[in-house]
């Protein structure tokens, strides 16, 4: 085994007082060789692949991702069972033949990319950064409504960068050059670089940091940092502050899954088309309620009239306006008529007046948990990117 290391230089930043750190950062190459190549016996990961029969899907194993994920299929009615909360795998009563396996968020994408895994839920910037563009990855669902963050350059409010408020500020700041490149701290050694190149900086050097990225500006081991954004809070504690254009992704969780399996493994497709309506499902009727009120009128389409008349109480795709009957002198008859609409939250009391202004009354209102499409649209986008 060969082992080189190299020392950099440390400078001070133009903008800190603080004297650099007295020791240098140290990188290191490992190059290893085998000495009996002969009696390694090469197993590719698809060969394992094939040869099994159970259809696995990864699950982030620690953290609020985890955590919002678990619950999110809890309330599509896939509860995910554990015989022991220290095993990696697990199941999905509801669906047959579902392994559900815990692993670290790129260990997901790496394992989906390496046809260990068939199916899995991340944030979209794990699977853009260790995913890397690979064809075989597609996101089949790209908004689960959870783990919202963007991935953004950040730079101090202070010094040098006190008046710089855009990417295109940054860029064209003389200091840059091939001697004095922008030093860039992240975690995100592919979207990183790959950013940078697209927006048309050509010096700038990268360094990944251990611990918090916020404090080496500070430190001068860095100019910059491009790391995750949930609130900003972080940042703006440690004089930090994004600018103009300098936002590199914005992500959530998304359901990714693997073309290959999804094509070539038996049951896959299947699977993917249950999780994918439940999901659907869930996720459209979040934040709806059913409201139903009954309304005196002449018959059923001039009660509708008068709903229809109202722009917030149309629904989906309209009221459905039935006879309420009622017993009077002996004779069936339908004096009322029951309207029942869907609306959203942010204008349910709005919605609530207008019925009532219309003759509305006795209104009752409750929360939607499903809302099933004739066809689940992102469905069709699927087979449209599979070629079926």
């Amino acid at each position: 085994m060969a082992l080189i290391q190299s020392f950099p230089q440390l400078r001070s930043s133009p903008f800190n007082s603080l004297p650099p750190p007295s020791f240098p950062t140290r990188f290191a190459v490992f190059r290893c060789s085998i000495a009996s190549p002969s009696a390694v016996v090469n197993v590719s990961s698809e060969d394992i692949a094939t040869k099994r029969n159970n259809i696995r899907l990864g699950l982030p194993s620690k953290g609020r991702m985890a955590t919002d994920t678990l619950e999110l299929l809890k309330d599509c009615q896939l509860s995910v069972k554990q015989v022991n909360p220290r095993q990696y795998v697990a199941e999905i009563p509801q669906i047959e033949n579902l392994e559900v396996w815990f692993q670290r968020p790129k260990d997901v994408v790496r394992k989906l990319v390496s046809g260990d895994l068939d199916i899995g839920i991340v944030g979209l910037d794990t699977v853009s950064e260790f995913g890397q563009g690979n064809e075989d990855l597609i996101i089949v669902h790209e908004a689960l409504g959870y783990g919202d963050c963007h991935l953004s350059l950040a730079i101090p409010q202070y010094g040098i960068f006190e008046n710089i408020n855009s990417l295109r500020d940054l860029a064209q700041m003389p200091l840059w050059t091939a001697d004095r490149p922008l030093r860039v701290a992240t975690g995100f050694t592919y979207l990183g670089p790959k950013f940078m190149k697209e927006n048309g900086l050509c010096h700038v050097t990268f360094s990944t940091a251990d611990g918090a990225l916020e404090a080496a500006p500070a430190m001068g081991t860095a100019d910059a940092i491009v790391d995750l954004v949930s609130s900003g809070t972080t940042l703006r504690e440690n004089n930090l502050k994004e600018i103009e254009g300098g936002v590199v992704l914005e992500s959530q969780a998304v359901l990714v899954a693997s073309k290959k399996s999804l094509i070539q493994r038996q049951g896959v497709l299947d699977t993917i088309h249950e999780i994918l309506e439940r999901f659907e499902a869930h996720l459209r009727a979040a934040g709806q309620f059913t409201v139903v009120a009954n309304m005196r009128g002449s018959s059923a389409e001039e009660v509708a009239e008068r709903v229809l008349s109202q722009p917030s109480l149309s629904g989906l795709q309209g009221p459905t306006v039935s006879p309420v009957f009622c017993k009077r002198d002996g004779k069936t008859t339908a004096e009322y008529y029951a309207i029942v609409i869907c609306v959203p939250k942010k204008s349910l009391y709005k919605s609530v007046q207008q019925l009532r202004a219309i003759g509305g009354s006795g209104v009752l209102v409750s929360p939607l948990t499903y809302i099933f499409d004739e066809e689940t649209p992102r469905w069709r986008e699927l087979l449209l990117k599979l070629g079926l």
